[in-house]
């Protein structure tokens, strides 16, 4: 999917999609090369950079705004966004090393009314890195 940046509002320094492998109705697959320089490794911590868990799980939030506008057939510039309305389960496994190709999944559980319910695991060399549930809303944007 060459377009994904049009199915969401996240740009760089803040980007955490390199490529889309997979998109489904119910499901997407992404990927995120951890490149050595990444601005966060400096303070993260400078004589052994980790990725911090929280970026770890922005991925699969931005991966999850890309199924959901896709689903809803609404470019994130057409006027909705996808907000994180609940995180809960995160389990972390493992670190993200500088080098480190990030694989992405997320899977639509269920939605009631405007909530999203999904699932999003992230793996590096096949290896779990990251589990997580959430829920998230395709909302207006406000001027």
């Amino acid at each position: 999917m060459e377009d994904f940046l049009d199915y969401m509002p996240q740009r760089e320094p803040f980007l955490f999609v390199d490529r889309v492998i997979t998109v489904t109705d119910s499901s997407i697959q992404t990927e995120k090369q951890i490149k050595v320089d990444e601005p966060f490794f400096a303070g993260h911590f400078p004589e052994r950079p980790i990725m911090p868990g929280v970026l770890i799980c922005e991925a699969v939030f931005q991966s999850s705004s890309i199924l959901m506008s896709k689903r809803a057939g609404t470019p994130s510039k057409d006027g909705k966004i996808p907000l994180i309305t609940r995180i809960s389960n995160v389990k972390l496994k493992r670190v993200v090393l500088p080098g480190d190709l990030m694989e992405v999944e997320v899977k639509l559980k269920e939605i009631l009314g405007q909530a999203a319910y999904m699932t999003g695991k992230v793996k590096v060399e096949g290896k779990a890195v990251l589990t997580v549930e959430f829920t998230a809303m395709l909302v207006t944007k406000t001027s």
